[in-house]
């Protein structure tokens, strides 16, 4: 069968992006964020996974505002980087995996999540920044990602937004189904978005490094807690964006530790941690887990 080997979790901010297409990766101000992916990049080359489930959120490109789908799964068999107004980035074609993306649609959804089935859209800043810190730069016509990718979008944009326990319970289910999957192949599921920063009004400019750290704590340490964190204190502490949050309890809830809502198996291992502030008026987290 195939099963869920590890989860990777970090922010997809669309300046780090921008950095790495511009040539900007050395420049004091963005040398520690990417020497924070430095292990993550050799971790990949030594782990590579069969296929990749990448939870983030669309930024109003495959939707919009006339269309939003609470959580939304990619079963198309390649998704073109977005044009988010100044082009899109010069990065590959994501690969799909219609087969088992179309498995895991079958079986969430037998499981009472409703999940918007998408033949056919763009991918933004949201996944490919992500594929980009973990996989490293990649030609855009000659180069590709080292796997397939199902692109799992959540909405956290517009108001109402899916709670962390029930993106927690969603990771449950996407365990099952991927589990249930007739081919023994590995799979990475990854958590993205955040961490803490608000993008407008008063408070645009926000970071909260205790929050955000405390969070990390729970992630790792105390899933169950970190999924009952309630909406009010996402937006209080962590600010308006800081719902992105709740994507990454999607992946870790999708973790063999994580059973009926509980943590009852083994703790998956720690194999990296990283924080840093500040990323173009925001945080920037990272975590590597793998199970036992």
């Amino acid at each position: 069968m195939a099963k869920i080997t590890a989860s990777v979790y970090t922010s997809h901010v669309p300046a780090i992006g921008a950095a790495l297409d511009m040539g900007k990766t050395h420049e004091p101000y963005w040398q520690a964020v990417f020497q924070g992916y430095d292990y993550g990049k050799q971790w990949m080359k030594d782990n590579k996974p069969d296929v990749i489930f990448l939870v983030y959120n669309d930024h109003a490109t495959a939707f919009s505002l006339d269309m939003i789908p609470t959580f939304a799964i990619g079963t198309a068999a390649e998704f073109k980087p977005a044009d988010e107004g100044y082009g899109a980035r010069p990065v590959p074609v994501v690969k799909g995996h219609p087969e088992l993306a179309s498995h895991i649609a079958q079986s969430v959804i037998q499981q009472d999540f409703d999940l918007t089935i998408v033949n056919k859209m763009d991918v933004d800043h949201g996944l490919t920044v992500p594929l980009s810190l973990m996989c490293g730069e990649q030609d855009p016509v000659k180069g590709a990602w080292p796997c397939p990718v199902i692109p799992f979008a959540v909405n956290v944009v517009q108001y109402p937004v899916p709670s962390g326990q029930r993106c927690f319970n969603l990771g449950q289910a996407i365990r099952k189904a991927i589990e249930s999957y007739d081919e023994d192949i590995n799979v990475h599921i990854w958590g993205t978005g955040g961490m803490s920063h608000q993008l407008q009004g008063p408070r645009a400019g926000l970071i909260n490094k205790e929050f955000d750290n405390m969070f990390l704590d729970k992630l790792i340490e105390d899933p169950v807690a970190a999924a009952a964190i309630p909406h009010i204190d996402y937006v209080r502490e962590a600010g308006s964006e800081g719902i992105e949050l709740v994507m990454w309890l999607i992946a870790r809830g999708a973790m063999s530790d994580i059973n009926d809502g509980k943590a009852t198996g083994p703790a998956p291992k720690l194999m990296k941690r990283f924080y840093h502030v500040p990323a173009s008026n925001t945080a920037v987290g990272h975590v590597i887990l793998e199970n036992q």
